[in-house]
């Protein structure tokens, strides 16, 4: 997540391994849980012995955290090649850029390289776009996280975590290759840490046409922070409504992430109009007592003690908050595109 701080009139707000399937009908959420330390989900109702109302169930996977680890560690060790670091001048950045692009392509991909040619950082590596090339392509929903880091370290939570959840996703989305309702879009930005330039550049190089298209966007920046809390941009919204679905289903009660607002890429969306939502766990604001009761953890202590320092390697992920995460991104998808 990016230090730089957007003007704006009012601020916006920004933004376990256990199997489970969900069956969504109207307003209830049927959630089924293995055993293991998630809080429990609501229970099924009752065998009444009169015939079950018929329900169109969406089956959301379940992702494999384990290979979400692996993908960051892929990453921290490219920034282990290239001077510690994964900024986004550097070729720490542009090896991060082809481990994710070839995993996609791998996967049947087509996967745009955007150069940000206006507004970025001298020297700073593309933009990588990737559609899945099924579902309604004026119905668009789209799924971003910062690729690059800061100078001082790995940035493995920020925002190797982010980055390395999205692309299990759209491993899995190929995998499954589920028919689809809507378009589903990926984006890996470019110059997140220097002033969300690479999203600012996305944005601005749409047309009105285009960005109409977007009925949202779900940005994800620093999703394992160690000392985290359960938190989502724009919580009230009908975008974030899916997102804090599956995280009220888990018994944890999110928050509003405050923190974030105007800091991260969904921003620039936000600023164009565009719904936008998103989950984090939060960086160097301090975890308040009741979130500590609420949710375990240090009061009075960062969210992430590691933010933009040498220390955010990959001792520096939550994988309980890392699994809750990516797997709430399956299901926002799948609720938003999958038919």
């Amino acid at each position: 997540m990016s230090d730089s701080q957007w003007p704006t009139p009012r601020p916006l707000p920004e933004g376990d391994s256990v199997r489970r399937r969900f069956a969504v009908a109207s307003f209830s959420l049927a959630v089924v849980l293995g055993c293991g330390t998630l809080p429990a989900a609501a229970a099924a109702p009752a065998d009444t012995g009169r015939p079950a109302p018929a329900v169109n169930a969406l089956a959301a996977p379940d992702i494999d955290v384990t290979k979400v680890r692996a993908h960051l560690s892929e990453l921290s060790a490219i920034a282990g090649r290239n001077g510690g670091n994964r900024r986004s001048t550097t070729q720490g950045y542009r090896d991060s850029v082809a481990y994710v692009k070839g995993r996609l392509q791998a996967a049947g991909y087509t996967v745009t390289e955007q150069p940000c040619t206006s507004g970025c950082t001298s020297g700073a590596g593309p933009n990588l776009i990737a559609e899945w090339p099924q579902g309604d392509a004026n119905n668009v929903y789209m799924f971003g996280a910062h690729l690059d880091g800061v100078s001082a370290g790995p940035g493995m939570n920020d925002n190797g975590s982010g980055s390395a959840a999205l692309l299990e996703n759209a491993l899995t989305l190929a995998q499954q290759n589920p028919a689809m309702r809507n378009r589903v879009r990926f984006a890996w930005w470019t110059d997140e840490e220097q002033g969300l330039n690479g999203s600012e550049f996305y944005v601005r190089s749409l047309s009105s046409t285009q960005r109409s298209r977007i009925r949202a966007y779900y940005n994800f920046d620093m999703i394992s922070s160690t000392n985290g809390g359960y938190f989502i941009n724009r919580i009230t919204t009908a975008a974030a409504a899916p997102m804090k679905a599956y995280w009220d289903s888990l018994g944890l009660r999110p928050e509003e992430n405050t923190e974030g607002a105007g800091r991260s890429d969904d921003y620039p969306f936000q600023q164009a109009g565009i719904p936008t939502s998103g989950y984090a766990m939060g960086a160097s604001a301090r975890k308040t007592s009741a979130q500590a009761t609420k949710w375990g953890g240090t009061a009075g202590s960062a969210y992430d003690p590691c933010y933009h320092r040498s220390c955010d390697t990959l001792t520096n992920v939550n994988t309980t908050g890392l699994n809750r995460a990516a797997d709430g991104i399956a299901y926002t998808l799948w609720q938003q595109a999958v038919s």
